[in-house]
């Protein structure tokens, strides 16, 4: 129980955020004379009471953290919050089931913007901001998870951010506190530039807010059931620029800040990030002009706009893509894998393991050409480790293995094959929008089985916190030791 303590501590601490922050959905309800206030406060009430037991009765815990329990804590407090944050869909009119409610929260808190609420564009407007106040809250946490927790537990090869963030003579950030203090700014920093270039292309207050929130953290919750469709095109090239911000790393801005923009210009991840995005949009824009889709600028724009919404896991649409044919379809479905840069909020398996991947399968074949010269991986023209090369690769292995997985678990649940890979690897790579007409951008997640939204709230959780950290809580070695 010793041990617990400080985890139920920290986890206490994060449900008081949480429980604040549901106060302001309430206030504008009660503003506004919608009768969800009351589920906002209930909710709200119950989080903080929560909340302050568990940091009364352990404050006397806080001590420094083991990577024992750094795993523990990383999960338990993700799931915490996500089960929180859904009493205000169960308490609220919103006709949605407690495995809904999850799901919504998850996809909120998780960042991925699948949804199972259907008629957006007549729902209160607390449900509207909560949602993406989930995201706002998400996205920080995302980041902090991205930069400081993750690299010192060794995750999928993510030690790499410490690597990227230093140069020969001192840490960018020194301590995991001014991490998140530094990152929290640049994130706030970004979110209200969106907002007001949102609200100078013509939002009103309320959109432009909600949906920089969105936008920023890559989430891709909309207020309308058309998502990014429902703006002008003007709207859509700012939404561009925002999601690509978003999903370049946040320790670049910093460095950039202070004066060190060669470092932050020198990540090798972002060219891939930028490389993957150039091409994917060039080839999807020459087909949907070829194929008479849409002609001139708007080919140039759906294209743009939505190759960057699910490179960069928003999930954001301007069109159904789903309906572009099949080289659309499958180009859509490969790029999904694909994520943005480490550090950003961006899912997937991101640019900097595809880097490391390359760079690895590149030596190993001039080792093969030359079998006595001395070749080793770089990134950003330092060595890469062994160690570092064989976590991303066991990386990409489980993670396309639990994805097929998961497909597997869906199809035996009844859904069609197309559905099932889809969902599964929109979930896991926290993208949000699947294939087809169900989980589509045209559709939602609500038609599927209450089975199938348990176990892609659980993917959403997974995929978020880079799968070692969930899946070392289930191997037996872990706490025999």
């Amino acid at each position: 129980m010793r041990t617990l303590r400080p985890i139920l501590f920290a986890i206490g601490a994060f449900l008081l955020v949480l429980g604040l922050a549901m106060l302001l959905p309430a206030a504008l309800d009660y503003a506004l004379g919608n009768r969800e206030w009351s589920a906002f406060l209930a909710s709200a009430a119950l989080t903080l009471f929560t909340g302050g037991a568990l940091v009364l009765a352990n404050r006397a815990a806080r001590a420094p953290f083991t990577i024992e329990q750094g795993f523990i804590l990383t999960f338990t407090a993700w799931a915490t919050m996500c089960a929180f944050a859904a009493l205000p869909f169960v308490f609220a009119e919103t006709g949605l089931t407690l495995a809904d409610a999850v799901f919504e929260a998850t996809s909120g808190l998780t960042t991925t913007g699948a949804t199972v609420i259907s008629g957006l564009d007549a729902m209160p407007e607390g449900i509207l901001l909560w949602r993406m106040l989930l995201h706002g809250i998400g996205g920080i946490g995302i980041i902090v998870l991205a930069v400081a927790i993750l690299p010192a537990l060794r995750i999928g090869g993510l030690q790499l951010l410490r690597l990227e963030s230093s140069d020969k003579s001192e840490k960018t950030v020194p301590r995991i506190a001014d991490i998140a203090w530094s990152v929290s700014l640049v994130y706030t920093a970004l979110v209200f530039a969106c907002f007001l270039a949102y609200w100078a292309g013509g939002m009103s207050g309320f959109d432009a807010i909600c949906h920089a929130l969105s936008t920023v953290s890559t989430g891709g919750f909309a207020n309308y059931d058309a998502s990014f469709g429902h703006f002008g095109p003007h709207l859509q090239y700012t939404a561009v620029l925002f999601m690509i911000a978003g999903g370049l790393p946040m320790l670049m801005y910093w460095n950039i800040a202070r004066g060190k923009a060669g470092l932050a210009l020198s990540d090798p991840q972002i060219l891939v990030f930028l490389g993957v995005l150039g091409v994917a949009a060039f080839m999807a824009g020459v087909y949907i002009a070829a194929a008479g889709l849409h002609e001139g600028e708007a080919a140039v724009r759906h294209a743009v706009f939505n190759v960057t919404s699910i490179v960069t896991t928003t999930g954001f649409a301007t069109d159904d893509y789903s309906r572009w044919g099949p080289f659309m379809e499958a180009l859509f479905y490969i790029i999904t894998f694909s994520g943005a840069c480490a550090g950003s909020t961006s899912g997937g398996v991101k640019a900097v393991r595809t880097y490391v991947v390359a760079a690895s399968l590149w030596t190993h074949m001039k080792r093969i050409i030359h079998p006595h010269g001395v070749f080793v991986p770089r990134f950003g023209g330092r060595p890469v480790s062994g160690d570092v090369t064989a976590s991303v690769f066991a990386y990409f292995f489980f993670f396309f293995l639990i994805t097929f997985a998961i497909s597997l678990a869906v199809a035996m649940m009844g859904l069609d094959l197309k559905t099932a890979l889809s969902v599964s690897a929109a979930t896991l790579t926290n993208v949000g929008p699947a294939l087809g007409p169900i989980a589509g951008p045209a559709g939602n997640y609500g038609p599927l089985p209450d089975g199938v939204i348990w176990l892609l709230s659980f993917a959403m959780l997974l995929g978020r916190l880079e799968l070692f950290t969930v899946l070392v809580l289930i191997n037996p070695w872990f706490w025999r030791n």
